[in-house]
């Protein structure tokens, strides 16, 4: 199987080419920096026009567009344009090319995220009753700023539905937690073996998260599946308040202490980190209703027993920082 990857050179990307090359598939990474790559074969794009890279296509079996600006950054103007306007312009590419394809891939997976949900801690958010953020009074102007991108990365979708050869399957991602240095447990694994993973302020705001093992049979299923499209969420069936996914994250790393931080403490870390506090305050309590409903099954469905295969397998050395989704 030939699978397409466009933005693969990102964290998600990695953990995508490395899935399907164990499983002895052919995987080519579109990405503006062609470099060898294990694994995979890397094809140069600009991330926003056609070209010859559309070639990839022909008879692939699933293209995955990732690309997009790391949204591990200060939310200042440039960087919010960039963000946004790397996200509909790599859309807008993946369309092109699909509808001028002669023998066009069965299905397009489009990277989204979870954060397009409500900050709320009453109820969980499926793909069926989820809250659309946007309207919480309190909710900082970077919390909106990050549910417009994702609303506008959805909408630039829409110009080419349907696609009569296409499915496109709209992939609502939590974190995804992967052994790999640079990644998001990377950090976490870090601030915990410094005695500093203790809860972040109140530590009642809900973390949604998946393992990159469930990730990657639930990309999988969604190639796979002739019947599957729309939007779904990708993340495990269990959210935990942050207090305690902290508590689990130490206890897997054999860490008794850490200290808890308050809200104005996190403010100047993020700030010193050159990142948004929004990351690790909002609320992210999302569940996989369509994934369930499908009959999927978690290989890791609680974060303690995710934990401690991540930090079983995380390699000892240096951390090095990657952009992430």
């Amino acid at each position: 199987m030939k699978v397409v990857i466009a933005g693969g050179t990102g964290q998600v990307g990695h953990v995508l080419s490395r899935g399907f090359h164990s499983a002895d598939n052919q995987v080519v990474l579109l990405t503006r920096h062609p470099r060898p790559a294990t694994g995979a074969r890397t094809v140069l794009w600009d991330g926003k026009n056609t070209g010859p890279w559309t070639d990839e296509l022909e008879s692939a079996a699933a293209v995955i567009n990732l690309a997009g600006r790391s949204v591990n950054c200060r939310y200042g103007s440039r960087n919010r344009r960039e963000i946004t306007q790397s996200r509909v312009d790599s859309v807008h590419a993946i369309g092109r090319a699909i509808q001028q394809a002669k023998r066009p891939p069965p299905v397009w997976l489009q990277a989204s995220t979870a954060t397009i949900y409500a900050h709320r801690f009453d109820a969980p958010n499926d793909e069926v009753n989820g809250i659309i953020g946007g309207a919480e009074k309190d909710a900082p102007d970077t919390w909106r700023f990050s549910i417009d991108v994702a609303k506008t990365w959805e909408s630039a979708v829409r110009p080419y539905l349907p696609l009569p050869k296409t499915r496109v399957v709209m992939m609502r991602s939590a974190m995804i937690m992967s052994p790999d240095p640079g990644g998001i447990f990377a950090m976490l694994r870090r601030l915990v073996r410094l005695r500093l993973g203790g809860r972040a302020a109140r530590g009642d705001q809900y973390v949604s998260w998946i393992h990159e093992q469930d990730f990657v049979r639930a990309v999988r299923m969604f190639i796979d599946d002739p019947d599957f499209s729309g939007v779904v969420n990708v993340c495990a069936p269990e959210p935990v308040p942050n207090a305690r996914f902290m508590r689990e994250l130490r206890q897997a790393c054999g860490i008794r202490i850490g200290l808890p931080a308050a809200k104005w403490t996190l403010e100047i870390g993020a700030f010193l980190m050159r990142t948004e506090t929004e990351l690790i305050l909002k609320s992210r309590r999302v569940v996989p209703r369509r994934l369930l409903e499908t009959g999927f099954q978690f290989q890791f469905p609680h974060w303690q027993q995710a934990a401690a295969d991540l930090c079983h397998r995380y390699p000892i050395r240096k951390s090095v920082r990657t952009p992430y989704l």
